[in-house]
């Protein structure tokens, strides 16, 4: 169960349990890469952006407490042009400008779902 854990919290990869990579347990290697695949694709906040869902409609930049705290006028549905924020719409996608400033990233690692609960296209997934 630890190593599960440390699996989820990417402080272990699945090389590091050898009797996971023994012939046997193959079919048992690959259920688990594919399981994880989400997890171990996502950066260090956990945070997804699946450019081909998002439409730009910049919900999640108006909404990201990191982002209005840089610049205020993102709350008012105003552009920015800071590169201190979390989220920016840029060609019509969003796209993670500034990922340290996000309130997930550790070691604070706060669990904030703000993006990911008012992207209606569910182009945004925490895990």
């Amino acid at each position: 169960m630890v190593f599960a854990s440390k699996l989820l919290k990417k402080e272990a990869k699945i090389e590091d349990c050898p009797p996971l990579l023994e012939p046997k347990y193959k079919d048992k290697l690959e259920s688990l890469r594919e399981l994880l695949k989400p997890i171990l694709e996502t950066r260090e906040t956990g945070v997804k952006v699946d450019v081909d869902k998002c439409t730009g409609c910049g919900n999640c930049v108006v909404v990201c407490p990191a982002n209005v705290a840089v610049d205020p006028n993102i709350g008012k549905g105003l552009s920015t042009t800071s590169d201190e924020v979390v989220l920016r719409v840029e060609d019509g996608k969003v796209k993670i400008v500034k990922l340290e400033k996000c309130r997930r990233f550790p070691p604070h690692g706060l669990d904030c779902r703000v993006c990911e609960q008012y992207c209606y296209t569910e182009a945004i997934k925490v895990y």
